[in-house]
C-alpha cells in the first residue's frame, strides 16, 4: 500500500459506481484527484462554430464543481487543469511523485489519442483503466467488437439473454487524499474565448452534477412515478416530464447506466412493471449497441460516406445551413426545435429526427455538418449516440415530413413557446404560417410538393 495514486476524472464525474475511484482508494496509500479541460475542444471549426459551445461549457462547469464539492465532503480535493491533460497530468505526476494513475477507459479516436500522449509522457507510471461507459461491460457481451452485428435486433437479443449488467460500486465513505492540496478555482470562460454576455445567457436545460442526476432519477421513478407512462409520452417535445432527462447526466458520467438499471428493477418490483419500464432499459441497451458498433467501425462513422461507404448527392448551401442552425428556415416545427437547442442545449428525440431528416433529405446538406452542430450544442452529447443516430438518419431511416409531424404531435403550443413571432397565431397559422400574411417570420426556404397532403389536412382543422 505504498502507492501514491492520481484519479483522473473525465466523463465519469461521480463518486458512486466509479470503479477507477474505488480501485484507487483500495490500492493506494494516498491520492490526488484531477479533472482536465481540453482547451482545443472550444476552438472554431471550419463550419463557423465551436466544437463545444458555451452551453456545454457551462453544464460541464456545473458538473465538475459538484464533483469537487462531493470530493471535499469526504476529505478530498479537485485539481482542475485549464489547458490539457497532456500538460497537467505530467506536471502533477512529477510534483506529487505519483506511481499509479486511475481513469475510465476510452474508445473513440480523439480520446484514445489524448490518453496515449499522456501515457507516453510518463513511462515510469502505471496506468489503470476501467470500463464504465455502458450497461453491459464490453467483456461480458457475446460478441467480439470486430463482429458486432449490423442490426440492433441481432445484437440486443443475444446480449440480453447471455449478458447481465455488473453490480454497481458503492460510493466511498472516505478518501485517502494527499493532505495540503488546495482546490483550484474553476477556469474562467474567458480563457476559452467566451464573453461574459455569452456565459451569463447560457442556461442549460438541466443543472449539472451527480446530486442533480440522482435526484432526477429518484424523481422520475419513485417520487412522481412518471416512468409508468414513459412509453406513451416519450415522443413529446417540450417540458421536463415527458422523458427521463437522464441523457445529459449519462453523457458526463454524473450517473451510470447500471445505476439507472438497478433503480428501474427496484421500481418494477415495488411500483409497476410494464412496457415503459422495459422501454427505458431498452434505451440503455440501444445506447450500448451504438457504442460497441462505433467501436467496430472507428473513424468511418465520422465520414460523409459512413461505414457503409454510401455516396449521396449533396448541395451543401452554406446559407441554408446557417438558417437551419439559427432556426429561421420558415418551417415552424424545425425552427422551434433548433431554437430550443440553441437556448437550452437540449432537444427531444422527436425534434432530432425531424431536424436531421429536413437537413439531409430536404436541404440536401452533408449530414456530418448537422452532426458537428449537434456536437457543439447538446449537453447530452455522446460521441456514439450522436454520430450513429445521424448516420442512421442519412442512410437507413425513412424520411419524416415536418409539416405532418407538427400536426400529428399537436405542436402548436410548443411552437408558440419557442417562436415568439408566432405566439399570437391560431392553430392553423402557427403550423403553416407561409399560407398567411405574416411579416415578422421568415418565408420557407422551400415548400415541397411532398408536403401538399399534410398542408391540406392542417387547413381543414
Amino acid at each position: 500500500m505504498n502507492k501514491r495514486g492520481l484519479v483522473w476524472f473525465k466523463n465519469d464525474l461521480r463518486l458512486h459506481d466509479n470503479e477507477s475511484l474505488i480501485s484507487a482508494q483500495k490500492e493506494c496509500k494516498d491520492l490526488v484527484f484531477c479533472y482536465c479541460i481540453e482547451k482545443e475542444e472550444f476552438e472554431l471549426l471550419e463550419l463557423g462554430f465551436r466544437r463545444k459551445d458555451i452551453i456545454r461549457f457551462k453544464f460541464m462547469e456545473q458538473s465538475v464543481l459538484h464533483l469537487r464539492k462531493n470530493l471535499k465532503d469526504l476529505g478530498g480535493h479537485l485539481i482542475v487543469g485549464e489547458s490539457s491533460a497532456k500538460i497537467t497530468l505530467p506536471e502533477l505526476i512529477k510534483k506529487y511523485d505519483i506511481t499509479d494513475v486511475y481513469a475510465e477507459e476510452e474508445y473513440a479516436s480523439y480520446e484514445t489519442g489524448l490518453v496515449k500522449q499522456v501515457v507516453e509522457a510518463s513511462p515510469k507510471v502505471s496506468f489503470h483503466f476501467f470500463w464504465g461507459k455502458t450497461l453491459y461491460h464490453k467483456d461480458d457481451i457475446p460478441f467480439e467488437i470486430a463482429k458486432i452485428p449490423l442490426t440492433s435486433k441481432a445484437y440486443r437479443i443475444p446480449a440480453g439473454s447471455k449478458a447481465n449488467p455488473r453490480k454497481t460500486f458503492n460510493r466511498p465513505s472516505k478518501l485517502n487524499a494527499v493532505t495540503g492540496i488546495t482546490d483550484h478555482k474553476f477556469p474562467s470562460h474567458e480563457l476559452y474565448g467566451f464573453s461574459k454576455h455569452e456565459y451569463d445567457q447560457a442556461a442549460p436545460l438541466m443543472d449539472g452534477g451527480e446530486k442533480a442526476a440522482l435526484e432526477r432519477l429518484q424523481y422520475y421513478t419513485f417520487k412522481s412515478e412518471l416512468l409508468t407512462g414513459y412509453r406513451w409520452s416519450r415522443n413529446k417535445s417540450d417540458g421536463l416530464d415527458y422523458s427521463s432527462k437522464l441523457s445529459p447526466y449519462l453523457a458526463l458520467g454524473c450517473i451510470s447506466a447500471r445505476e439507472i438499471y438497478e433503480k428501474v428493477l427496484a421500481y418494477e418490483a415495488d411500483v409497476k412493471k410494464n412496457q415503459s419500464t422495459w422501454w427505458l432499459i431498452f434505451e440503455l441497451v440501444w445506447r450500448d449497441y451504438f457504442t460497441f458498433k462505433s467501436m467496430r467501425f472507428g473513424d468511418l462513422v465520422f465520414k460523409t460516406k459512413g461505414y457503409k461507404n454510401k455516396k449521396l448527392e449533396w448541395e451543401n448551401d452554406p446559407s441554408k445551413f446557417r438558417k437551419w442552425c439559427q432556426g429561421i428556415t420558415g418551417i415552424p416545427f424545425i425552427d422551434a426545435h433548433m431554437r430550443q437547442l440553441n437556448q437550452t442545449g437540449y432537444m427531444s428525440n422527436r425534434g432530432r429526427v425531424n431536424c436531421a431528416s429536413y437537413l439531409v433529405h430536404d436541404l440536401k446538406i452533408d449530414w456530418t455538418w448537422g452532426a458537428y452542430y449537434f456536437e457543439s450544442k447538446l449537453i447530452d452529447y455522446d460521441v456514439s449516440s450522436n454520430w450513429m443516430n445521424w448516420h442512421m438518419q442519412a442512410f437507413e431511416i425513412w424520411y419524416t415530413n415536418p409539416v405532418h409531424q407538427s400536426n400529428k404531435y399537436h405542436a402548436q403550443d410548443y411552437i408558440r413557446k419557442w417562436i415568439p413571432e408566432l405566439s399570437d397565431k391560431n392553430d392553423i397559422e402557427v403550423l403553416i404560417p407561409w399560407m398567411f400574411d405574416i411579416d415578422n417570420y421568415p418565408k420557407p426556404i422551400e415548400v415541397y410538393k411532398k408536403w401538399t397532403r399534410a398542408i391540406g389536412l392542417i387547413q381543414k382543422l
